[in-house]
């Protein structure tokens, strides 16, 4: 297809719905040259309603801190959303994407759910367990470092926050295997206006773990997250059936997702960019400013999940309309000429004050700082045990995958030697 002849609302689409392979950066760029604010086709076909494309820093920030004016809860100003075109089954458990999850109530229902967990993912705790994060990278690597091969993905950027995660939570590793072949197949099987057949019956399965777990801990708490969501005695604060379940699926989900696509995407730039490598490589002191970098220049998020708009209001001119659904493209926004420097550009020394790639505002990501320590170590890990690291084949052969609401890698074959 000649893309010329395709407007770049639709091509941006083609890939927030993982039908395009198109390169997305380059179609961002072109999406930023055409405005700040590009209208774009509703998902639910609403006649009553419009659909708006936020690709600037400054416009998404608008969006996203102001919690009078936006909501992510269309039910609330009786707007469509894109959650009713969603297949579930009605037999099965509430999930993070069917019941009440954090991300998609506002206010005091928001308030409430985010305060129970929000004591667990503080910077301080998140911190204090950087030393079991250590273990796990260490015990990883000590896997495959006789092979001098391993794929990273599977073998390092996803066992590594599967486990944190379901260390905190107190999932049972017996069970993680299939936590990831649920979540795989969730996040690959949905994508803007798409869902495909499978995602009802893993959901179903997922939701379902996930109260068997509820009833496990009951039964038989332990010190973990769960435990402790279960076992609260204030009624004030106690979770119900399906807020609990939503809540634990969403945990696990977003746990490692995440922070898989940081870790893995994160490498492949790297290698993308050789020069910076050996600088990190040289200077491991540059790490933590590395991984907010690395978020910037190709974060784990394409976008967060639509706002719709609380009254009439005007964005960059654009007058929108109450109900009308705003999308924030925060690959875009984290690409903004006006904002950075070179923006196409990777640079790991570069002084950022701010970044999109959690998220910003009363929704910004809660396992942020969790998320920080894991790129820390994963790549300080690394590049200190194996500084000789190296792609295993050409970058062009590299395959990616487009999945819900973000890009990730579905393998990357790395080699190493020892000296």
């Amino acid at each position: 297809m000649d893309q010329s002849n395709v407007s770049v609302q639709a091509r941006v689409l083609g890939i927030l719905s993982g039908r395009s392979t198109e390169e997305p950066f380059s179609v961002f760029a072109e999406a930023r040259a055409a405005g700040a604010v590009l209208s774009i086709p509703h998902p639910m076909g609403s006649e009553d309603h419009r659909a708006w494309l936020v690709t600037h820093m400054d416009e998404a920030l608008k969006v996203l801190k102001d919690k009078k004016g936006f909501t992510v809860d269309p039910s609330s100003i009786e707007a469509e959303g894109v959650r009713e075109n969603l297949s579930v089954d009605d037999e099965a458990p509430d999930t993070f994407f069917s019941g009440t999850s954090m991300l998609f109530v506002d206010g005091f229902d928001h308030r409430r759910l985010r305060s129970l967990v929000s004591k667990a993912f503080t910077p301080k705790y998140m911190e204090s367990l950087r030393p079991r994060v250590q273990e796990i990278a260490d015990e990883l690597l000590d896997k495959v470092e006789a092979d001098g091969e391993m794929d990273l993905v599977t073998d390092y950027a996803y066992p590594l926050p599967i486990n944190v995660i379901c260390e905190m939570l107190g999932v049972p590793e017996a069970d993680r295997d299939k936590l990831q072949i649920w979540s795989s197949a969730i996040a690959k099987g949905m994508g803007w206006g798409r869902q495909d057949p499978t995602v009802t019956e893993h959901l179903a399965q997922f939701g379902n773990y996930a109260k068997q777990l509820v009833e496990d801990k009951r039964q038989t708490p332990g010190d973990d997250l769960i435990s402790k969501l279960v076992t609260m005695e204030d009624e004030e604060d106690r979770l119900s059936e399906s807020e609990l379940i939503s809540m634990i699926t969403l945990l696990i989900f977003a746990g490692h997702e995440t922070t898989s696509n940081l870790i893995a995407t994160g490498a492949f730039e790297l290698f993308d960019h050789p020069e910076e490598l050996e600088t990190l490589k040289n200077d491991r002191r540059l790490v933590p400013g590395a991984v907010e970098e690395l978020l910037r220049f190709n974060g784990p998020s394409t976008s967060v999940g639509p706002r719709y708009a609380t009254q009439d209001t005007e964005i960059a001119g654009q007058p929108i309309a109450k109900g009308d659904m705003v999308l924030v493209l925060v690959k875009s926004a984290n690409r903004d000429e006006e904002k950075f420097t070179e923006a196409e550009n990777l640079d790991i020394q570069r002084e950022i004050d701010r970044h999109l790639a959690f998220g910003q505002g009363l929704h910004m990501c809660l396992g942020a700082p969790l998320a920080r320590v894991e790129g820390d170590v994963a790549f300080s890990t690394l590049f200190r045990r194996l500084p000789n690291l190296q792609l295993k084949y050409p970058r062009e052969e590299i395959a990616w995958s487009f999945t819900l609401s973000s890009q990730g890698l579905e393998s990357l074959p790395v080699t190493f030697s020892f000296h």
